[in-house]
């Protein structure tokens, strides 16, 4: 018989045979590979084999072609031990394989009793879910068995183990890790049960991120929502999303020294969130790609899927990531053009934590058809979702306010928080438009839009946008005085302090009239401090108290008074110098500023004069010349006349 007989498979390049005393009578070729077995162990326990033989109504089927096995060949090689009665060594590794390959041979429990259908799938519930690291390498291994895998469970199952596991208290994991120490570490990866390792023992926080960044990014996806299901906070899930992120996203890093190094890069102990324990720490973020550095179509493609595919399983939470990640994140959506709702999800995300962005986050260069260096109508739409994200919060604090829900003050430490929030953000833009000016292909309205974008009230100083102004207008020196006038609306110069007032008033490239303004409000402040400290000083000497006469004044005091009165005159003796140098530069200022506007006068006068206003002054001139000499012949006329005045005064009385 043949159970009697001494098996033994042997392998060889381009077949696999059985060898026994009987011959095989069928031929099962899998993947260009030739397994020459027989029909009645196949037949008894394959209901698969059972009914091909069946279907061909040919009792002498020699030769049977399976190229859609799930598993290959080598799960096939792993069923056809089985039906021979040879031990089959169940592992993490070849588990689902063999579970999917089972299934595509229906080896149920309807042929034989123990068949392998129940063998794998006992291993895989009392074993494999019970592993941490068994589990990692089961999903692993599904990559290539869909949709066998999904159908029956063995993705979902996997996944649902390893969220449990890694949302258990760190001080409760007792299962070995990638990362754990070696002094408890177990060395025995693929064991059926992991031992507890002895002593003492906390895993960090992220000790399950290296493990789960080896899954594939659809099975990635599978656990963190199976994660958010359980209840991880949301810090943890965003700083898992950005481990993984650094690992399959080249570029997002500026070291490439290997994957684990980018990753371990990717999390910092300093988080930038106000409850985030983890910050992106990505070096130079923008990258400049050479010709050699370019990708693939399928490599694109395969980055555009991961992208995607974690924008949308970014925690809703504002602190959940940092800002510089999803900005980076965001140029790779643009290099990469994925789809538009999804980065117009992701430029909303950045919005919500914008005061957040740093300068160089920002420099996301333009990969559409514009002209300019930089993307700047990506900042433009940025801005915007920050403006409408902190209309809404103050909207929400003032309608809690209104109903009585105010608690501690809420309503006023958010409007102070969004103030604080959008001097950041001016100061952010600012510095971006003094970066993005020097581009001479920037438009003067795209320029004057995004400076425009924030209310007054979110700058306290104009100083920086002075500088974005002045690098604007060096880069374009053919600008028109109507282009610089427009160009300066967007500054005001009270706001301008001392150095950048002196500055503009020397800065030729300035329209005369802003030179003009910035001199007066300068004249203003200095006027505003002199009145304030003339008052000042009035008060304080009204409140003096009046002695006699020093000498008693002195002698009645104590000798710490009299040092005091020493120490306080010498303050007085040096606020009198610097007054008295403040008044001389306000003198100085105004000089100037007469001089100045003496030059305007002149130039306005030297403009009014045109030959039309020359012409009309000739005939002006002509026409006083013919009324003198008009004027002079009727005097002469009376003159030779006989007493015209009586006459006329006859005339006048006969008409009476």
């Amino acid at each position: 018989m043949v159970t009697s007989l001494e098996t033994d498979f042997a392998c060889f390049s381009f077949g696999l045979h059985v060898g026994t005393d009987i011959p095989s009578d069928i031929l099962v070729q899998v993947e260009d590979v030739d397994f020459h077995l027989h029909k009645y162990l196949l037949f008894s326990r394959s209901g698969k084999m059972t009914r091909i033989l069946y279907e061909s109504r040919d009792p002498d089927l020699s030769k049977i072609v399976m190229n859609d096995v799930p598993g290959g060949a080598q799960a096939f090689l792993l069923a056809a031990k089985f039906c021979y009665g040879v031990p089959v060594d169940l592992i993490a590794a070849n588990i689902a394989g063999l579970r999917c390959a089972a299934e595509y041979l229906e080896m149920t429990e309807d042929y034989e009793e123990g068949n392998l259908i129940f063998k794998t799938e006992a291993f895989l519930s009392y074993v494999v879910l019970s592993s941490w690291s068994d589990s990692i390498i089961v999903l692993k291994s599904c990559e290539n068995l869909s949709p066998w895998a999904e159908n029956l469970q063995i993705v979902r199952r996997c996944s649902d183990s390893i969220a449990w596991k890694a949302c258990a208290n760190p001080k409760g994991v007792r299962w070995s890790y990638t990362g754990m120490p070696q002094d408890i570490q177990n060395p025995k990866w693929n064991e059926m049960k992991e031992p507890i390792p002895s002593g003492s023992h906390t895993a960090p926080v992220d000790w399950w991120f290296q493990d789960a960044s080896i899954l594939r990014i659809d099975h990635f996806v599978r656990v963190i929502t199976a994660i958010k299901v359980k209840g991880m906070r949301y810090e943890q899930i965003g700083a898992a999303i950005m481990y993984y992120a650094c690992k399959w996203l080249p570029g997002l890093v500026n070291d490439g020294n290997g994957e684990g190094t980018e990753a371990m890069n990717c999390i910092n102990g300093n988080g930038s969130g106000s409850n985030s324990k983890y910050n992106w720490n990505g070096g130079l973020h923008m990258v400049v790609v050479n010709p050699k550095d370019e990708i693939s179509a399928l490599q694109e493609k395969e980055r555009r899927m991961i992208i995607e595919s974690l924008i949308s399983i970014l925690p809703p939470q504002k602190d959940s990531v940092s800002c510089s990640f999803l900005l980076q994140l965001l140029r790779m959506a643009n290099e990469l053009k994925v789809a538009p709702a999804l980065a117009t999800e992701l430029e909303k995300r950045v919005g919500m934590q914008f005061e957040q962005a740093t300068l160089t986050d920002l420099l996301i260069p333009s990969y559409n058809t514009s002209e300019t260096i930089y993307d700047v109508d990506l900042v433009q739409r940025l801005l915007e979702h920050f403006l409408i994200q902190e209309l809404s919060e103050a909207s929400n604090a003032s309608s809690q306010s209104f109903l009585g829900k105010d608690i501690l003050g809420e309503s006023q430490t958010t409007a102070s928080s969004g103030q604080n929030a959008k001097m950041r953000v001016a100061r952010l833009v600012d510095s971006y438009l003094t970066e993005v000016a020097r581009d001479r292909n920037l438009s003067l309205t795209n320029f004057q839009v995004l400076a425009e974008a924030l209310p007054e009230s979110a700058r306290s100083c104009d100083d920086g946008l002075y500088r974005a102004i002045d690098s604007y207008l060096k880069a374009h020196p053919t600008l028109s005085e109507h282009e610089r006038k427009r160009l300066c609306r967007v500054m005001d110069c009270q706001k301008l302090s001392v150095d950048a007032c002196m500055h503009a008033a020397q800065n030729e490239r300035l329209p005369l009239r802003v030179v003009v303004q910035v001199l007066y409000s300068e004249q203003m402040k200095i006027s505003n401090a002199i009145a304030n400290n003339t008052i000042k000083q009035a008060g304080e000497s009204r409140y003096q108290p009046i002695a006699s006469s020093r000498k008693t004044l002195l002698e009645g005091t104590p000798q710490s008074f009299q040092e005091g009165w020493t120490t306080a005159k010498k303050d007085i003796n040096t606020l009198k110098f610097e007054l008295e140098t403040l008044k001389t530069k306000y003198l100085e200022l105004q000089n100037n500023l007469e001089n100045v506007q003496r030059q305007f006068e002149k130039s306005l006068k030297q403009k009014q004069t045109s030959s039309w206003s020359s012409g009309w002054k000739k005939l002006s001139k002509l026409t006083k010349m013919n009324a003198l000499e008009n004027q002079e012949l009727v005097d002469q006329v009376t003159i030779a006349g006989e007493k015209p005045r009586k006459t006329h005064r006859r005339w006048r009385n006969s008409i009476s």
